[in-house]
C-alpha cells in the first residue's frame, strides 16, 4: 500500500521539513509540508518515474478528482486588495537558450497509480520553484494529505524528458486550503531538487538547477483584468459533449481575454475566468501567462487552471477557472521563494 505523508502545518516561522527556513514575517497563512524526506527517497522517487524508459510517465493518466466547476461570467470588475506588483522572468543560463518553462508534474495518487497535471518553473531566489494547482499536491478526499513521488518534468512531449527530471522536496501553500478546502486558495509552489537524468548504464547524473535549465516565468499579483493572457497545459480529456480534441502527449496553447466570474460550485470570492476550450482533464494546473512574448517565451505568472466550465450549455468547455492572484498568493509565493533544496547527488 502506499504511503501517504499526512499534513504538517508550517504557521509563521515554523515552516517544516528536513531544513527549517526563515519564511517572512507576515506568512501566518503559509502551510509547508515535505514530499520527500531524504536524498536517498528523493532517488527512489527519480528512479521511479525514470527507469525502464520512462515507462511510469507514460503510463500516467491525468489527475481529475474534480475538473468542472459551475459558475457564470459577471460584468463586475476585479477589485486588487492591495498595490499591484510583479517579480520579473528570467531567460536559461545558457546563452541562446529557450525557455521551456511549461511541464507536466508526475505523482501517485491516495489510489496508489500515477497521475499527472500541468505546471511551470517561475522565478525565484534558489531557481527551484514549480507552480501547480493545490489539489494536484495534495489529495483533500480525506484527511489533507501530499500525493506520493511528486516530479517535474518541463518541456515534457510524448515520454520525452528533454530538460531532464526535477524531483519535488517541498510544498507551500495557503492555509485556507488544507483547512476549508477554499477555491479561492487552490494553488501550490513546489520547490524542487536539481534535475537529473538517466544515464545509459541505469545511473543518475545531475543537470542543475531548474529555473538555471530552463528559465523562470514571473509572477503578477493584485492586477486588474487583462484584455488577454496565453495558457498553456496538457488538456487530456473529453468535453461534455464526449469529443475528445487533446491528447495530452503535448503542450498545448490557447489565447483568451479574462473576466470576472461567479461559482456556484465550488464557492468562491473572487475567481478569474479565461475565454479557453481546454477541457479539464489533465489541464488542471495550466499556467496563465500575462504580457507574455513569442520571442523570449516569457511572461508573467497570473492565473492557475483549477476547473473549466461550459457557460453557454453547447456541450463544449468555453471557460478556464483560476483564483485570483492576491497579496495571499504573493505571501506563499515568497514563503516557498525561502527554501533552499540543492541536489539529490
Amino acid at each position: 500500500m502506499m504511503r501517504r505523508r499526512l499534513l504538517t502545518l508550517a504557521i509563521g516561522l515554523g515552516l517544516v521539513g528536513a531544513t527549517a527556513v526563515a519564511a517572512p514575517a507576515q506568512a501566518a497563512d503559509v502551510v509547508s509540508a515535505p514530499l520527500t524526506f531524504s536524498t536517498a527517497n528523493a532517488q527512489q522517487v527519480a528512479t521511479f518515474w525514470l527507469a525502464d524508459g520512462g515507462a511510469n510517465l507514460r503510463s500516467a493518466t491525468p489527475y481529475a478528482p474534480q475538473t468542472e466547476v459551475h459558475g457564470e461570467r459577471t460584468s463586475s470588475d476585479v477589485v486588487p486588495p492591495g498595490k499591484p506588483g510583479l517579480v520579473a522572468p528570467v531567460p536559461p543560463e545558457a546563452e541562446g537558450e529557450l525557455p521551456q518553462t511549461s511541464g507536466k508534474v508526475f505523482f501517485v495518487g491516495a489510489d496508489g497509480q500515477p497521475h499527472w497535471c500541468s505546471g511551470i518553473a517561475v522565478q525565484s531566489n534558489f531557481r527551484n520553484l514549480v507552480a501547480t494547482a493545490a489539489h494536484c499536491v495534495y489529495d483533500m478526499e480525506g484527511a489533507p494529505a501530499t500525493v506520493d513521488k511528486l516530479a517535474f518534468v518541463p518541456g515534457y512531449s510524448q515520454g520525452t524528458t528533454p530538460s531532464g527530471l526535477y524531483v519535488g522536496k517541498q510544498t507551500f501553500v495557503h492555509y485556507d486550503f488544507t483547512q476549508y478546502r477554499d477555491h479561492d486558495r487552490d494553488f501550490a509552489f513546489v520547490n524542487v531538487y536539481a534535475g537529473v537524468v538517466l544515464s545509459s548504464s541505469g545511473a543518475l547524473t545531475t543537470t542543475g538547477r531548474l529555473v538555471d535549465i530552463v528559465g523562470g516565468q514571473g509572477l503578477a499579483f493584485n492586477q486588474t483584468n487583462t484584455p488577454a493572457v496565453d495558457v498553456f497545459g496538457y488538456p487530456a480529456g473529453p468535453h461534455p459533449d464526449g469529443t475528445r480534441p487533446y491528447t495530452g502527449e503535448t503542450l498545448e496553447r490557447s489565447t483568451g481575454q479574462t473576466f470576472a466570474m461567479r461559482l456556484a460550485s465550488p464557492p468562491a470570492d473572487q475567481p478569474i475566468g479565461v475565454d479557453s476550450p481546454f477541457t479539464g482533464e489533465g489541464s488542471l494546473g495550466s499556467s496563465w501567462l500575462r504580457s507574455y512574448s513569442d520571442d523570449h517565451r516569457l511572461g508573467y505568472l497570473n492565473g492557475i487552471t483549477t476547473g473549466v466550465t461550459d457557460t453557454d450549455g453547447d456541450g463544449r468547455y468555453d471557460t478556464g477557472v483560476s483564483p485570483y492572484f492576491d497579496s495571499g498568493l504573493h505571501t506563499v509565493f515568497r514563503a516557498a521563494g525561502s527554501y533552499a533544496t540543492g541536489r539529490m547527488i
